[in-house]
């Protein structure tokens, strides 16, 4: 190991620079999952900030979610017959229909990969 050291009086002592943490903003989904790990499972939430995983883990949990939540959208709306015909022929009943797909979507998310260990 390289390691340099800081003279402080009669002691040297050792700079020791901490790993950086992973870039990405943390939006819906990894918030979500902080705020229920800071809410329901205290222990592994302070296990994970005391590591230093807990951003690592909340934005692979937040990629997840959204991979799924993409997906199942997608899925959905196909089997619906939710499409851009039907987009242009009548918009309230698209964004009705969308609107109802995204909720749904949403809550299967949360219970697979948010709230679940």
């Amino acid at each position: 190991m390289d390691l340099t050291y800081e003279k402080c009086g009669d002691y040297l002592i050792p700079n020791l620079i901490p790993d950086p943490e992973p870039e990405g903003e943390l939006r819906k989904f990894g918030l979500m999952r902080k705020s229920y790990l800071e809410k329901h499972r205290r222990g592994i939430y302070s296990g994970l900030l005391l590591s230093r995983e807990l951003r690592k883990h909340l934005l692979m949990i937040q990629e997840q979610a959204e991979e799924r939540f993409d997906l199942l959208v997608e899925q959905m709306a196909k089997q619906e017959y939710v499409t851009e015909q039907m987009k242009e022929q009548d918009q309230m009943l698209w964004v009705k229909r969308m609107n109802n797909i995204r909720a749904r979507a949403e809550e299967i998310v949360r219970k697979e990969i948010i709230y679940c260990l």
